[in-house]
């Protein structure tokens, strides 16, 4: 019971900003009651259904390269230790650079097609799957590799043996902290070259309803793909939800 306790503190939540709302009569382009979130969802249900189509598919497909190439590039940097000494200093400063800053450019240099938006989704993904499966690596108990090398193990099969099912819960915990960030960048990318995603629903910050609405579908389409991401953790890795 204690996965569904945030339900009924979210129905609180949302019971307290209904009453604030109402009791202090606060405009909507101040700060919108939840049930007009609600009737903005059911008015604009089918731009918001087709736009949600948009962003998920640019979320989804960003997410699947950031993993792909964010493990490729774990295992390298894992496997060479001189290339982790020189690009991982590089990875961490990269942060510092605001994504939005890079969108304008990405839309110029690879146009105003599906492409741009998955890249800025992937970038944004990239290093906190980069950063868990490397520390999941690291984790990896030294014990275990002497037991290995004692059995004449050679380092790939350790690698895959060894390393790779060690790291596997902080590799899906990367992924989960990634599928959060997706969105952002999915948001970020929409805004920068619209693409008829959940973003042309925020345009108009007047129509502060429609835009909470636009929200709520960016929030629960993350919720359902972290929900999927922790199903399949679950199946993939069964003995690291063992109590």
């Amino acid at each position: 019971m204690r996965r569904y306790a945030w339900i009924p503190l979210l129905v609180l939540l949302l019971l307290a900003w209904e009453a604030w709302v109402q009791l202090r009569d606060i405009p909507d382009y101040l700060l919108p009651a939840p049930s007009a979130v609600a009737q903005a969802l059911w008015d604009g249900r089918s731009d918001l259904a087709s736009q949600a189509l948009v962003t998920l598919r640019e979320m989804v497909l960003g997410l699947l390269a950031a993993v792909a190439f964010g493990l490729a590039a774990a295992i390298a940097l894992r496997r060479l230790s001189w290339l982790h000494a020189a690009v991982y200093p590089l990875l961490i400063a990269s942060q510092s650079v605001p994504i939005v800053s890079l969108s304008p450019l990405l839309l110029i240099y690879l146009g105003f097609g599906l492409t741009p938006h998955v890249v800025i989704v992937a970038l944004v993904c990239f290093f906190p799957v980069t950063a868990s499966a490397l520390a999941g690596f690291d984790g990896t108990p030294a014990d275990l590799r002497r037991m290995m090398r004692t059995l004449n193990a050679s380092p790939r099969a350790i690698f895959w043996r060894v390393e790779l099912p060690w790291a596997l819960p902080q590799i899906f915990t990367g992924v989960r902290v990634g599928t959060a960030y997706a969105a952002i960048g999915a948001v970020f990318s929409e805004y920068a070259g619209g693409s008829g995603g959940l973003a042309d629903s925020m345009r108009d910050q007047l129509d502060t309803p429609l835009v909470g609405a636009a929200i709520t579908l960016l929030a629960v389409m993350s919720l359902a793909l972290v929900g999927l991401i922790v199903l399949f953790e679950r199946l993939a890795v069964p003995w690291a939800n063992e109590e």
